[in-house]
C-alpha cells in the first residue's frame, strides 16, 4: 500500500510541475501591422496556426494575443493581402508589413468616389482583369470584346488611328447625341479616343458599372453605363523598373477576289449584249485577245488594282518603361510609353512621298502621391500624349472602295518611260 500511495503522490507531484510548465511557457506577443505604404490596417486575422486561438487589429492596427509553445507560427490575414506566417521563437514583439495581393483585387470593388466589399456591391459591377487587355493590338478599346457578358462591342474600320470600337453597356437607354456609357479615368471623365490611347501597362483596375443601381451615383450621365478606370500609383519601397516591347503582325482576314481584265471584258460585253443584242461591243475581240497572251502592258493593260496597292500585311510596334517606388513621405510611378503603327498601303519606289498610314506616338505619365500628415495626402497626375499622323488625304475604305470600282483593262498602273520621260525621277501615271 506504502508503493501505491508513493507512486499517486508522484504522479499528482509530476502533473502540478507540468501545469506549472504550461502555465509559465505562455508568452505574450504583441506588434502593429501596417500594409507597404505604413498606414495602419484594423480588422486583421492573426491566428496561432492549427488552433482555434487568435485576435484581430484594433483600430491602429494593434494586437496582443497570448502563444504558448515557442515553435508557434502566427498567421495574418487580411482581404485583399497576401497571408503570411511568422514563426515566434524569442521574439516578444512582432510588427508585420503585408502586400497587397494581385489574386484578390477582384474581393475588393471601386463603386463611385472609394472603395467597397465586393460581397456588399448590391448593383451589377463587373472587373476585368489588366492581363486580359494585353493583347497585341494599339487600341485598347479593342480588347473589351467578349470580355464581360452585356457589353456590345464592334470595331468598323481596321485603319490605325480611325479603328476605335464603339461599345454599349446592355443597350443603348437614351437618345439624342450622347448614348455612349460615362468613362471615368482616376475620377475625371474621358472620351472614347483617350481611353483608345490608354496603355494597359499603366492600367491598375478597370470596372464597368451596369444597372441603375450601380450608376445611380452619377445620374443622368451614368445611364448607359460607366466605366471606370484607375492607374497605378508609386508603392513605398525600392525602384522597380518594368519594360515590355512587342512587335505584331497585322493583316486583313479575309480578302476578296478581283476579276482579271480578260474576264471582265467578256462579262461587261455579254452584259451589253443581254440588253441589246444590236448594241455595239466595248471591248473588241483583239483587245480581248491582245490582253490574254499578255501583249504590250501600255496597250494591253491587265492590272490587279488591290496587289498593287495594298501589302499582305505589315508590322507594328509597342514599347513601356516604368518605374515605381518611394518612401514614407513620397511614392511616385513614371511610365513612357512609345508606338509606330502602319497601314498596309504600299510605297512605290520612284514616289518621292509615303503615301501609306504612318503613327508615331508617346505617352508621358507621372502619378506621385505626398504624405503631407498621417490624415493629409496630395495627389498629383500629369499625362501628355504626343502623336504624329501621317497618311493619305481620303480613308483607307474610301481608297478600298476605289479600287473594287477601278477597271483592271483601262490603262496601266504606270507608263513605261520612253525617249522623252527617261531621265524623269517620278512616277509616269
Amino acid at each position: 500500500m506504502n508503493v501505491y500511495k508513493k507512486l499517486s503522490l508522484k504522479l499528482v507531484q509530476s502533473f502540478i510541475v507540468l501545469y506549472a510548465l504550461t502555465l509559465f511557457s505562455q508568452s505574450i506577443i504583441k506588434g502593429e501591422i501596417n500594409d507597404n505604404l505604413g498606414n495602419p490596417l484594423p480588422g486583421v486575422s492573426i491566428i496561432v496556426e492549427g488552433t482555434t486561438n487568435g485576435t484581430e487589429t484594433d483600430f491602429d492596427g494593434k494586437y496582443v494575443i497570448n502563444v504558448k509553445k515557442a515553435n508557434a507560427i502566427l498567421v495574418f490575414s487580411y482581404l485583399g493581402f497576401e497571408t503570411k506566417k511568422v514563426k515566434v521563437g524569442n521574439q516578444k514583439i512582432i510588427n508585420v508589413i503585408l502586400k497587397e495581393s494581385a489574386d484578390q483585387l477582384d474581393e475588393v470593388q471601386i463603386v463611385a468616389f472609394s472603395k467597397q466589399k465586393k460581397t456588399s456591391v448590391i448593383g451589377s459591377v463587373t472587373s476585368i482583369k489588366v492581363t486580359d487587355l494585353k493583347q497585341p493590338t494599339a487600341n485598347i478599346t479593342n480588347s473589351l470584346a467578349g470580355q464581360i457578358s452585356g457589353l456590345i462591342s464592334y470595331q468598323r474600320s481596321g485603319e490605325p488611328g480611325a479603328d476605335n470600337a464603339a461599345f454599349f453597356i446592355r443597350g443603348v437607354t437614351t437618345f439624342g447625341f450622347n448614348n455612349s456609357p460615362l468613362i471615368l479615368l482616376d475620377g475625371l471623365q474621358i472620351t472614347t479616343d483617350d481611353l483608345a490611347r490608354l496603355e494597359p501597362d499603366n492600367i491598375a483596375s478597370f470596372s464597368i458599372m451596369k444597372d441603375a443601381t450601380a450608376t445611380s451615383l452619377y445620374g443622368a450621365r451614368g445611364a448607359n453605363g460607366v466605366v471606370l478606370v484607375t492607374t497605378k500609383e508609386g508603392k513605398k519601397g525600392k525602384a522597380k523598373v518594368s519594360i515590355r516591347y512587342e512587335n505584331s503582325i497585322s493583316a486583313p482576314s479575309q480578302v476578296n477576289d478581283f476579276l482579271g481584265a480578260v474576264d471582265y471584258m467578256e462579262l461587261y460585253n455579254r452584259a451589253q449584249r443581254m440588253r441589246d443584242p444590236s448594241a455595239t461591243l466595248l471591248y473588241s475581240k483583239q483587245k480581248i485577245e491582245g490582253t490574254r497572251n499578255g501583249l504590250d502592258s501600255n496597250i494591253y493593260p491587265d492590272v490587279n488594282w488591290h496587289k498593287e496597292l495594298f501589302k499582305d500585311f505589315t508590322l507594328n510596334r509597342r514599347f513601356n518603361v516604368n518605374i515605381n517606388g518611394g518612401g514614407e513621405v513620397a511614392q511616385y510611378y513614371l511610365s513612357v510609353t512609345s508606338a509606330n503603327e502602319t497601314g498596309l498601303l504600299k510605297v512605290d519606289p520612284l514616289n518621292n512621298f509615303n503615301n501609306n498610314i504612318d503613327i508615331n506616338r508617346s505617352n508621358l505619365r507621372a502619378n506621385i502621391n505626398i504624405n503631407l500628415t498621417k490624415t493629409t495626402k496630395v495627389a498629383a497626375k500629369f499625362y501628355s500624349l504626343f502623336e504624329r499622323y501621317n497618311g493619305p488625304v481620303v480613308s483607307a475604305s474610301d481608297i478600298f472602295y476605289q479600287v473594287s470600282q477601278a477597271n483592271p483593262a483601262n490603262f496601266p498602273k504606270t507608263y513605261e518611260p520612253d525617249a522623252a520621260t527617261q531621265n524623269f525621277n517620278h512616277t509616269l501615271f
